[in-house]
């Protein structure tokens, strides 16, 4: 009697199979496949109409700005935070950054240049306040965020009068705002695809993101080893603040207006297409390709139902009940994990970084 064996795999077979697994397991590529489905169905519906080059472009700018927060976002939420403030320190950022660029006068890059640096200023001025107070004085991110949402909003409304301000640059609307590199690609978004690759370095190859997801795993274990908690904190809301203020001066440059009641639902959409992305909102786990691919879900949703013909309101709708079954199966994928007793791979890492850390001084 013979029995067959199977040949060993070999290191190469076993990578690509951990890999494909991974991959099926990542909710960004199961939101992509779900987007993919829906291009599909608006296509067959409007045919001419959904997948043209000029509505594709449209879709592309409409997610920019909020790919930009929304990396932001991750990092915050990866440390079990949140940032409700972001559309007001958007909106702060820009206000600001216009009454500068007016009182300074001109139309060139010099008053455009300090535009810019002032809205960057502003808005991680706001972050640093806020990443002050959940790690300093131990106030709930929800609850500072919602103060400093009023506080910063209401201050946009005192500098300006509550009118929106219409005086920009010309170089910033005729360059950032619809300017164009390589043929037809909009400046805007190539700006923003240089943001999400670089959170993209920032989170999966630095210490900084090692740190990040450690913080979000278990905090008290991370102060136990050693780790800054409470400056990693600061800095992840300061990123936060910093990226709404380059929101801000891309909003601003787009518009070319300060659009101060136009991004009252800013913070809820880009909370949504993190968590959607894959990005746990009880903290250590998600990932800037999740967001990005989830931020596109109420844009394409929004943009086919008014297509169609369908009331555009029927996006709110579909994106709430995707939301809630995001964080469905996040909160089924953690009970699983804590019964396996499994703990997440990059905290494993930072504990072993921070032993060598410690050996180091010792020595």
């Amino acid at each position: 009697m013979t029995t067959s064996t199977r040949p060993p795999q070999t290191d190469a077979e076993v990578d690509q199979r951990n890999l494909f697994q991974r991959l099926q397991g990542v909710q960004g590529m199961q939101i992509l496949v779900l987007l993919f489905i829906a291009v599909i169905i608006f296509t067959v519906l409007a045919p001419g109409s959904f997948l043209t080059g000029s509505n594709i472009r449209s879709i592309v700018l409409n997610t920019a700005v909020l790919c930009v927060l929304g990396v932001g976002m991750t990092f915050v939420i990866i440390t079990a935070g949140i940032d409700l403030s972001i559309g007001a320190v958007l909106v702060f950022s820009g206000v600001v950054a216009s009454k500068t660029m007016t009182a300074l006068g001109g139309q060139g890059w010099g008053v455009a240049t300090v535009g810019i640096l002032t809205a960057v200023i502003a808005g991680t001025c706001w972050g640093l306040i806020n990443g002050l107070l959940v790690a300093k004085a131990k106030v709930p991110p929800l609850i500072v965020t919602l103060g400093t949402l009023g506080a910063s909003l209401g201050l946009a409304l005192i500098i300006s009068g509550g009118v929106d301000s219409r005086d920009v640059p010309e170089v910033l609307a005729n360059s950032i705002g619809y300017g164009n590199v390589f043929g037809n690609i909009p400046i805007l978004v190539v700006i923003a695809a240089v943001i999400v690759l670089i959170g993209i370095i920032l989170l999966n190859h630095t210490r900084f993101g090692l740190y990040t997801f450690a913080v979000g795993s278990n905090e008290q274990a991370c102060r136990r080893v050693g780790i800054p908690v409470d400056r990693q904190l600061i800095m992840v809301y300061a990123l936060m603040g910093l990226l709404s203020g380059i929101a801000g001066i891309l909003s601003l440059s787009y518009f070319q207006s300060t659009t101060l009641s136009g991004q009252s639902t800013t913070s809820l959409n880009v909370i949504a297409g993190v968590v959607i992305g894959g990005t746990s909102l009880f903290g250590g786990i998600g990932s800037i390709f999740g967001t990005v691919v989830g931020l596109f879900v109420p844009t394409i949703l929004s943009n086919g139902f008014v297509i169609i013909g369908v009331q555009p309101f029927w996006q709110q709708v579909v994106v709430g009940v995707v939301l809630i079954a995001a964080v469905y199966v996040d909160q089924r994928r953690r009970a699983e994990a804590q019964r396996g007793g499994t703990r997440p791979k990059r905290f494993n890492k930072v504990l072993s970084l921070s032993k060598s850390m410690r050996m180091g001084v010792e020595e």
